[in-house]
């Protein structure tokens, strides 16, 4: 595979360069129908055995024992995606059919291009709070928060337990974690009391605000709790918690978050089966089952999913891999150009990887998303300036 970019004929150059940055069109109007998710794996999965290097023969040498097969090789080989890549068996029943309906794309070499401490807590942060690199962090100004203050309609919701630092901002968030929606974190009196507490300072609004979020998000739940069972909520997993998601986004949130932990797979991370795959096929019938509930809505909805970073490309002596580089971005919906694996690209050897142990980064999170987000929302080059400080939007043509 020769080094390449990915780029839309009409786009290719950075977004936001011309002279007063031409708004660009949209798939829906801003404030409007457009839906936008992220999906943050927490800890860091293993991109490269989910969207697989088949034609490196570097990857089989460096990982003897966890390797997925080459397509054709079996049950347990990878679906081709393309002639170098392929993708993780267990995606096939899920994630591979929305591939070949040409509403899923990879952007593989992607992450965080300043972040190499190889840290959970400071790339997650890195990414979430999306500022200019070199300059102070201000935990309160995340780059969700951000954007909906710039689109200045619609209502953002984090699916967590607390609310992320991508969401947190001046523009009122809520949150709320579906896994345990039948037993809410603070409950009425304690409310009352947390609302007394902050009465009189400039925090009141928000505080309140916050449980007034969270109160709507119980009501219109509290129909299916009722016909789901005592308990049912927990035990079902990811996919149940994104048929949720599918339901308040469909009727009302525009700008969502939600995270998926389990994903530091140091030990025993297996091949075609295994911790990573049971994790991985529980996310593929999730992320199906969110674009069957959103319905006509999945026309205007796009699907970020992205963690921290990739894993060393070869294996450890545990049959696992450690904290890495680069990794692989998906990017689902409706209106997405998919079919395809997107962004710049080079051919895997020992030569380019990075450190002589990562993937590298060629695709920075910033600005993969930036020209997204130009593209989904029809921002211009101050809306994206707001956005993401600093960075070089760029259009690779996603939607």
């Amino acid at each position: 595979m020769k080094r390449r970019t990915l780029l839309h004929a009409a786009t290719a150059a950075a977004l936001g360069t011309g002279a007063g940055g031409a708004t660009l069109r949209a798939i829906a109007a801003p404030g409007g129908d457009a839906r936008f998710l992220l999906v943050f794996l927490r800890g860091g999965y293993d991109a490269a055995n989910v969207v697989v290097p088949v034609a490196s023969p570097l990857y089989y040498e460096l990982r003897p024992n966890i390797a997925i097969r080459r397509p054709g090789d079996g049950a347990d080989a990878a679906r081709p995606l393309d002639a170098d890549w392929g993708l993780h068996p267990a995606l096939a029943g899920s994630i591979l059919p929305i591939y070949e309906r040409r509403e899923a794309a990879f952007v593989t070499f992607a992450g965080p291009a300043d972040d190499v401490s190889r840290s959970h807590f400071e790339t997650q942060d890195t990414i979430e709070l999306g500022q200019s690199p070199g300059t102070a962090r201000r935990y309160g100004s995340g780059f969700l928060n951000r954007l909906a203050g710039v689109l200045g309609a619609g209502e953002a919701i984090a699916f967590s337990e607390q609310l992320p630092l991508a969401l947190r901002g001046e523009h009122a968030a809520a949150n709320v974690a579906l896994r345990g929606i039948g037993k809410p974190g603070v409950d009425a009196r304690q409310s009352s009391i947390i609302g007394k507490m902050y009465a009189g300072t400039r925090l009141a609004g928000s505080v309140g605000e916050g449980f007034d979020a969270r109160d709507a998000v119980m009501r219109e739940l509290a129909e299916e709790m009722d016909s789901a069972g005592r308990g049912a909520a927990t035990a079902k997993g990811f996919e149940l918690e994104a048929q949720r998601i599918a339901r308040l986004m469909r009727d009302k949130y525009t700008i969502g978050f939600v995270d998926v932990g389990g994903w530091d797979t140091h030990v025993g991370e297996g091949a075609a089966s295994g911790t990573l795959a049971s994790r991985i096929d529980e996310l593929g019938r999730g992320l199906a089952a969110l674009a069957d509930g959103l319905g006509d809505r999945w026309r205007s909805t796009v699907v970020v999913v992205i963690s921290e970073f990739g894993r060393t490309f070869a294996e450890n002596g545990n049959r696992g891999t450690d904290h890495g580089h680069g990794s692989a971005y998906w990017v689902l919906g409706g209106s997405v150009r998919g079919g395809r694996i997107a962004g710049e690209q080079v051919r895997i050897d020992r030569a380019t990887l990075f450190q002589n142990r990562d993937m590298p980064v060629l695709n920075d999170v910033r600005a993969i998303v930036g020209g997204l987000l130009a593209r989904i929302y029809g921002l211009d080059a101050s809306a994206l300036a707001t956005v993401f400080p600093g960075a070089r939007p760029r259009d690779i043509g996603l939607v």
